[in-house]
């Protein structure tokens, strides 16, 4: 991999306003002043509920104590030690629900902003050259990882600090599945996504990208030696809707369009949405992502179509704002019901305003259209973003190993271990669609059952 910090100093990636003028800017982070002003509001509370509040286990209640008092390395070395991909986190989290949410400064003003400290962090621990992360000596031991994204690089950094040889296994020509794949770059740029990438591969860790294990794949590894595998695919098979027109030009899906924006297919879709009016199904943060990506693309009017109110609507409130900031018009308790099209090309949709049959159940089949409220948007594109599930012929990699009907992999009371010996998954292959944490536990808990598995043999080189 290229030196992400020779990337960085060829192309400046940083913007200052939440208005997107392109794909490409991240925004500008704290300085040294202003993370130690934000670290001085800490109520310094004795259990911290934000350290609750982490599924990673990042413990923000003792960095944030350690920048206080400006031990500043000290507070590096509590994020990377407990979460390898703390920056990413840092900036890709949904803070708001989580850390955030539990902070008790919260009740007599705002939250501590913990995300933004702990990217800070992370960053100037880049910048003055700090990198705290020990590995012990290498052992006789293998594992192999399939999938390189959060929950598989946050195992096979733990596996690999233990001295442990760990090769990740990646179908795609680069690494970080989901944070390269389906995270638009205005929210994690590639340069920050490689340099934290880079702290993994320091400590022994083998990437071979383009290796897509095939039918039975799982099995061949442990032939190999590999004493484990973590299964950590992710699910990259895009949900659509069976409307009148959905195979019209120009209807695609989230999936589709964010991994285009980030692998060479920026023109093309630049070309789909630039100056036209698009319309997204959906209203998690993924439509709000594809939404300001549209946006940064020079998309005219951008219409986010769900079938939620605005105070049930899923996407984060970060996501939410941006979107509104980048004038997106959100039309909340609504659903398409017909993609128009003319010589076979999208010109518009027509939909319903909803109401919920039974309150308080937001499924899609306790959703009715309300009589008289048709509407028709004129659209030049339509995207779904409505959910991902396992590709189609997942299953064959591992056959032995339990599934749940929808495809996804069964596990045990622990989370990680599957019905057979030595073989572990993590992450939304057996969620479903999650939060990045939730990944990164994952991972973290599958690297402790292995080690406890396999055991050391101290100081054999394999």
């Amino acid at each position: 991999m290229k030196s992400a910090q020779k990337k960085a100093a060829q192309k400046k990636t940083y913007r200052k306003a939440n208005k997107l003028e392109n794909i490409t800017d991240m925004d500008v982070g704290f300085t040294l002043s202003q993370a130690i002003a934000e670290a001085s509001r800490c109520l310094l509370c004795f259990d911290a509920p934000c350290t609750k509040g982490c599924p990673a286990g990042t413990d923000p209640g003792k960095f944030i104590w350690k920048l206080r008092v400006r031990n500043i390395k000290g507070s590096i070395r509590t994020i990377k030690q407990n979460n390898i991909l703390g920056g990413i986190c840092g900036v890709a989290c949904p803070v708001d629900q989580l850390c955030q949410k539990a902070c008790s400064a919260t009740e007599i003003g705002r939250p501590i902003e913990i995300g933004k400290l702990q990217r800070f962090l992370v960053e100037h621990g880049w910048a003055i050259g700090f990198n705290p992360i020990e590995k012990a000596p290498s052992v006789d031991r293998k594992v192999a990882v399939i999938g390189s994204g959060p929950a598989g690089l946050a195992c096979a950094a733990d596996l690999a600090k233990e001295g442990i040889k760990v090769t990740i296994f990646e179908a795609r020509a680069q690494p970080g599945g989901v944070l390269r794949y389906g995270v638009p770059s205005f929210r994690l740029a590639d340069e920050f996504l490689d340099r934290e990438l880079e702290d993994i591969e320091q400590l022994g860790v083998k990437i071979k990208c383009s290796s897509r294990i095939e039918t039975d794949g799982v099995d061949k590894l442990l032939k190999k030696r590999f004493e484990a595998v973590f299964i950590a695919t992710g699910i990259w098979k895009p949900y659509r809707l069976d409307l009148p027109g959905a195979d019209l030009k120009n209807v695609t899906t989230a999936t589709e369009l964010l991994a285009a924006a980030r692998d060479g297919g920026v023109a093309r879709m630049a070309k789909m949405v630039r100056n036209r009016n698009v319309a997204i199904i959906g209203g998690g943060s993924v439509a709000m992502d594809v939404a300001n990506t549209c946006k940064g693309l020079g998309a005219n009017k951008v219409y986010c179509v769900c079938l939620e109110s605005l105070a049930q609507i899923p996407a984060d409130k970060t996501d939410l704002d941006m979107a509104r900031d980048n004038a997106v018009v959100i039309k909340p308790q609504c659903q398409v019901t017909e993609i128009i099209g003319r010589q076979g090309r999208v010109t518009g949709v027509r939909g319903t305003e909803t109401e919920w049959v039974e309150p308080g159940s937001l499924a899609v089949s306790n959703a009715r259209a309300v009589p008289d409220t048709e509407f028709k948007l004129r659209v030049d594109a339509v995207v779904m973003a409505i959910g991902t599930g396992p590709e189609p012929g997942s299953r064959a990699i591992c056959p032995a190993i339990k599934y749940r009907k929808s495809g996804l992999i069964r596990t045990r009371k622990d989370g990680v271990s599957t019905s057979v010996k030595n073989v572990y998954a993590g992450g939304d292959i057996t969620r479903g669609p999650a939060l990045i944490v939730n990944a990164v536990a994952d991972g973290k808990e599958a690297a402790r059952r292995i080690i406890a598995a396999v055991g050391r043999t101290e100081g054999k080189d394999a």
